[in-house]
């Protein structure tokens, strides 16, 4: 794969008329093969491998959020970054997850070419097809560079997605909880 994706990029440097033995760019097409190996490894991830039977029955009935979790992710209809947080909530129904193993869920799903809206609804089915809690929610914010470099021009927007299965969709007084967590966190900045 690596050969390959040198190749590639050798091409584009010489397509967009610049020169590849150009010191500078000498390396850029090894380097950018392995910048793309890292950045698409979401495919080539396993979720058992990455959860690790870290699944525990715990009696646990409330809320377990992990907030500000940073996501770096390419957008697939330009191939330029978005980046941002996401806040992952379940509500437990016997089982409870490692904590590490949420955000590593989310990474496995943002290296790869995505759209905000799917990588939100990806993480919260994987949450409820491992855990099968009483309900789940994602909530992510990103910057997405193919709204600020390019096109509309706007450095300042802001996208907000979201995913509630469950109670967390069904039940105002929860979703509102969920909501209130993460903003009472996010003004108290733990």
């Amino acid at each position: 794969m690596q050969k390959k994706l040198e190749e590639l990029t050798k091409k584009l440097i010489i397509e967009i008329g610049e020169d590849p033995n150009r010191e500078g760019l000498l390396k850029t097409p090894r380097r950018a093969a392995k910048a793309w190996e890292f950045f698409s490894k979401g495919y080539r991830q396993d979720i058992d491998k990455i959860i690790n039977e870290a699944v525990f029955t715990e009696d646990s009935k409330d809320l377990v959020i992990v907030r500000d979790i940073e996501f770096f992710s390419l957008c697939e209809h330009h191939l330029i970054p978005f980046f941002g947080r996401a806040h992952v909530g379940y509500i437990p129904d016997g089982k409870v997850i490692g904590l590490s193993k949420i955000p590593r869920l989310v990474d496995m799903f943002s290296r790869r070419l995505q759209v905000q809206e799917r990588l939100t609804n990806q993480i919260a089915n994987a949450i409820q097809k491992v855990l099968n809690p009483k309900g789940v929610a994602v909530l992510m914010e990103g910057r997405h560079m193919c709204m600020q470099m390019r096109g509309v021009e706007k450095q300042n927007s802001l996208t907000s997605t979201s995913c509630m299965i469950g109670k967390l969709r069904e039940s105002n007084a929860t979703r509102s909880e969920f909501l209130s967590i993460i903003s009472l966190m996010c003004r108290l900045s733990i």
